[in-house]
């Protein structure tokens, strides 16, 4: 902690706004679960005596859980919200509120609102009035945004506050949370300072806090996403930040670990809702929940696959008539869905990484459609080539001519898959969807259908 703070004094400059077009950066690190629950406990927002053996030390820095609240937490970081609340409902409400305090405020928000609402009303009304009113206040904002992360502003003063009389107070709140930094706001509640310890620490006890504050301190707002935050906090790794309304106030804190945190749980969970499983789902989520949750998609999948089979009874007769044609159509089905798999990719990696900005998409439309074009060309080449060389082997009058059926039909279907995967992601986001839901199933619905009925066409016309 000592580190940070003396980073933060050696870069008082940094503590101000991002420029808006700083490059962007998302740190990844493994979600492994034994880490995130030490950080957890040991960043714990506030934690009240629960037994004898529970025990705080006076810096706050470091606590004891009772054992079963522990063992219990471990279990409930490995289920999804469901599962979790089914493993909190025997317990009274003083020990729930205990567990959703140890808990990412984006995730004690998402178990609260699975209980049943007479169990919430009293949950609610067990925490502390703080706590209450920051999850209430969270709630009001999108999901995958700041404002669900916060946490209540504590150790905030008055200009004129001395240094003795905060010394005093974060003494006081030392006892039952985190203090990292001091934060000092006019009777509006807006900020216009930031307080390290260090300074706290050399200064003189009749000194004002305006006198050693960091003034004009940079900040986050509630309405930010996960990515924009992750960018704007690119060059500023402080243990906690402030989070303000567009006007200033102060509104809540939000601890640097809990943004890695969620950024990493979001990047972990699209690929898997590129395939139709959902973000909630686990390795613990029981498998009659996990076939509730996978199943839609593999019927919407299989109706696909039936459109596709349509395009291929369509043009039956060319088949019955060309046999070397049925050969090739898992070759070219294969490459075009790899070619629209890899443009969603990006796509998508644009979106959760900020690069791909309003006004941007033209570019990744002219990009993905000459990789496409070229990466076509080449393949195709190759596969045309294997065409005329089987054709030839099995002695098809036509060799020659299926050579460049195949050469047109993977160049072509290659161009249309690229803009495809690249254009799947855009237009849900535009009609609101999540990008990546399943995008993964419609581009390859759209690539075989595609693919399918350029190769058959082009050998109808031509052969």
């Amino acid at each position: 902690m000592a580190q940070d703070q003396q980073s933060l004094r050696n870069s008082v400059s940094d503590f101000r706004s991002v420029p808006a077009d700083s490059a962007t950066f998302v740190l990844f690190f493994g979600h492994d679960c034994s880490g995130l629950i030490n950080c957890h406990l040991s960043l714990a927002p506030q934690t009240r005596s629960m037994s004898g053996s529970t025990k705080e030390i006076a810096s706050g820095a470091v606590r004891e859980i009772e054992p079963e609240l522990r063992e219990l937490f471990t279990k409930v970081v490995e289920r999804d919200p469901r599962e979790a609340v089914k493993m909190l409902e025997p317990y009274p409400d003083e020990f729930v509120v205990q567990m959703l305090e140890l808990l990412n405020p984006a995730s004690a928000l998402n178990i609260l609102d699975r209980f049943d609402p007479p169990r919430r009303q009293t949950v609610l009304a067990t925490a502390s009035v703080e706590d209450t009113q920051q999850w209430m206040r969270n709630q009001t904002y999108p999901k995958r945004t700041i404002g669900r992360l916060m946490q209540p502003p504590l150790a905030v003063f008055r200009l004129q506050t001395t240094v003795a009389e905060a010394t005093e107070q974060i003494r006081r709140l030392a006892s039952k949370a985190i203090i990292t930094y001091g934060f000092v706001t006019d009777e509006q509640e807006k900020l216009l300072g930031v307080v390290v310890m260090r300074d706290l620490l050399l200064a003189q006890n009749n000194q004002r806090l305006e006198e050693i504050m960091l003034a004009n301190p940079f900040y986050l707002t509630p309405e930010m996403s996960l990515t924009d935050a992750m960018r704007a906090v690119l060059v500023r790794h402080f243990p906690v930040y402030p989070v303000c309304e567009k006007t200033g106030r102060l509104i809540g804190l939000l601890r640097g670990q809990m943004l890695f945190e969620a950024e990493t749980i979001e990047l972990s969970a699209q690929p898997g809702e590129m395939v139709g499983v959902e973000r909630e789902e686990r390795l613990t989520t029981p498998w009659l929940r996990s076939l509730k949750f996978r199943h839609p998609w593999l019927q919407i999948n299989l109706f696909s696959g039936l459109l596709a089979a349509a395009v291929v009874g369509y043009f039956q007769e060319t088949i019955d008539r060309v046999i070397a044609l049925a050969v090739f159509l898992p070759v070219l089905i294969g490459q075009a869905a790899n070619t629209g798999v890899q443009a969603l990719s990006v796509s998508l990696r644009g979106m959760t990484l900020g690069d791909l900005r309003s006004g941007r998409e033209s570019l990744l439309l002219i990009k993905e459609l000459l990789l496409g074009t070229f990466n076509g060309a080449l393949t195709g080449i190759t596969g045309g080539i294997a065409m005329f060389i089987f054709a030839t082997i099995v002695k098809s009058p036509a060799a020659a001519m299926l050579g460049v059926v195949v050469f047109l039909a993977i160049t072509i279907s290659c161009l249309i898959s690229g803009v495809v995967g690249a254009m799947v992601p855009l237009v849900l986001k535009k009609l609101g969807a999540d990008p990546a839901m399943a995008s993964s199933i419609v581009v390859t619905t759209f690539t075989d259908i595609g693919c399918l009925a350029v190769f058959l066409g082009l050998a109808t016309l031509l052969i």
